[in-house]
């Protein structure tokens, strides 16, 4: 073939790649909706239905799947790909020339709109409808090893020392693939525990996250939380179970990203995850640069992906998402929901990385929430090497590995109160700003915290607090009311082991006898009663 013959195939199949335009097509209805809410395990799982029935989360239409007759009707129209879907959104990613998919609205009445990734292409749409961080590279009672400042620095070491190390909770990690994970030794503890539990490609559409990932980014970002080499290296949460979903396509940059992160957050609802980790960002820059939004669309509510966070933090999952790295250049989505936790970094002094994606006035909520370590944070390669990375991918899992020996330790806890515990846990929690967002958390000051402090309902409306907690010799009560007041102290078996009373505002008494482990603290007044955790150290 002739040189000039094969610049003109290349520009041939160049001009039909740039003619294929994306969009998502939104349905007008579900099927047997009414049956599906009242018989939810039949779409989804019984620790979903749990999870959502523990918190008060209400199963409701968006739960139910999209109608798969739907589906295949448009999989088998002419000129249409699908690429995702999303049971949240009630809707279908598809790809396609700007004709055909226009054409959809008219061939089928279960359409009830269409949004074009490329913003301009709407004005010319059938029906006028309303206009709806890549990654970081990388340069361990528990030895922490080259891990230890991370997890010190947000006090999740001492929720590790009171036995909370993420067992009974479950993280979804949505990444770019995690090559090696099923052999490196680094993940042998959590591979011998089966707390792999399930993984995907969404991209791909396989199972197969360790051998076709693109980079080792998704690896880097489980080793903050799931690693665990003896003496040299361990996680934030070495006992969860994890979920590996791949949501990003490293060969490009496209909003049908957005469409297989919804649609990974779904599925994560479904069987039952307890918290989402994100390191992921969208909507600056695309390859066609028509797919960008523009600043103010970060607003937590305009893009998709940011659409489809906000429902997930709805269903009562905790979603924990970097902050990005565009320093000034902002915060992109779905960092800038209102139901995401965004996580900012600093370096290992504590001090603001330059990287660090600043919040501004277009997002309704302070952004970021908090801060961790992301400036030289520890992490394990793919070749089982411990190295440091850059990058609020990495501040975002320490924190959600934190986060979740926190709801190990607090199960009744919603999503949104464990937030806002965490937020005032921070360094600057009366003094916010764009750059550290509440600052650096104390998870065992959370904890104290949501231990400690009780309302009583009586006709006074009595206040108990209990400090500290975790307690080690000394054990103190204060009382907002003068009244009569009974103590019982109780170990694990049931058997009181102090019986004690007072009139006083303030009390102290001595634990030192006690031996460590945990303990329950009934309290009652003369209308009230109320028993409270108590851990020894």
């Amino acid at each position: 073939m002739a040189k000039g013959t094969v610049f003109c195939v290349f520009l041939f199949f160049q001009l039909i790649a740039l003619a294929q335009e994306d969009a998502w097509v939104y349905l007008v209805d579900k099927e047997n909706v009414s049956n599906a809410i009242d018989n939810p395990i039949e779409i989804l799982t019984q620790k979903a239905v749990d999870r959502k029935a523990r918190h008060g989360i209400t199963i409701d239409e968006r739960d139910v799947p999209v109608n798969e007759n739907y589906i295949s009707q448009l999989k088998n129209t002419s000129g249409i790909t699908v690429l995702a879907k999303s049971k949240w959104m009630n809707a279908v990613h598809v790809r396609g020339s700007q004709s055909d998919i226009e054409n959809l609205l008219t061939t089928f009445s279960f359409i009830e709109s269409i949004d074009f990734a490329d913003k301009s292409k709407n004005a010319s749409k059938i029906e006028e409808e309303k206009e709806r961080s890549k990654f970081e590279t990388a340069s361990t009672v528990f030895n922490y090893g080259e891990a230890l400042n991370q997890i010190e620095m947000i006090n999740g070491n001492q929720l590790h020392l009171l036995n909370y190390t993420g067992f009974g909770v479950t993280i979804a990690v949505l990444d770019g693939g995690f090559s090696n994970v099923n052999n490196m030794a680094a993940f042998q503890r959590i591979r011998n525990a089966e707390n792999i539990v399930g993984s995907y490609d969404f991209v791909n559409r396989d199972d197969d996250v360790f051998t076709n990932a693109v980079g080792n980014h998704g690896t880097l970002v489980l080793s903050t939380m799931a690693a665990y080499i003896e003496g040299e290296y361990v996680g934030t949460a070495p006992d969860a179970a994890y979920y590996l979903f791949t949501t990003e396509d490293g060969t490009s940059e496209n909003p049908v990203e957005e469409s297989y992160w919804v649609e990974a957050a779904e599925r994560a609802d479904s069987l039952g995850v307890d918290i989402i980790n994100s390191s992921l960002g969208y909507g600056k820059s695309y390859d066609n640069p028509n797919y960008a939004y523009n600043t103010s669309d970060f607003n937590g509510t305009t893009t998709f992906v940011s659409r489809g966070a906000n429902i997930a933090f709805e269903k009562g999952l905790l979603v924990l998402n970097s902050a990005g790295n565009s320093g000034n250049g902002g915060i992109g989505a779905p960092a800038d929901s209102p139901g995401v936790f965004s996580i900012g970094a600093v370096n290992a002094d504590g001090n603001y990385a330059s990287f660090s994606s600043v919040g501004s006035s277009f997002q309704p909520t302070q952004k970021p929430d908090v801060v961790a370590q992301g400036q030289g944070s520890f992490v394990v390669r793919d070749d089982d090497a411990i190295a440091t990375a850059n990058g609020t991918s990495f501040s975002s899992p320490i924190m959600a590995g934190a986060m979740a020996c926190l709801w190990q330790a607090l199960p009744e806890k919603t999503n949104a109160e464990l937030m806002q515990m965490v937020r005032e846990s921070a360094s600057q929690f009366e003094s916010p700003d764009n750059f550290l967002g509440y600052g650096t958390p104390n998870l065992e000051l959370a904890l104290s915290n949501a231990l400690g402090v009780v309302h009583v309902t009586d006709e006074n409306e009595m206040t108990v607090k209990m400090f500290p907690n975790p307690a080690s010799n000394e054990l103190f009560f204060s009382f907002n009311q003068h009244n009569f007041y009974r103590i019982n102290i109780f170990d694990a078996y049931g058997k009181c082991i102090l019986d004690l009373t007072s009139t006083q505002n303030h009390l102290q008494i001595s634990i030192s006898s006690l031996l460590a482990g945990v303990y329950f603290v009934n309290i009652q007044s003369s209308k009230a009663s109320k028993t409270l955790k108590l851990i020894k150290r």
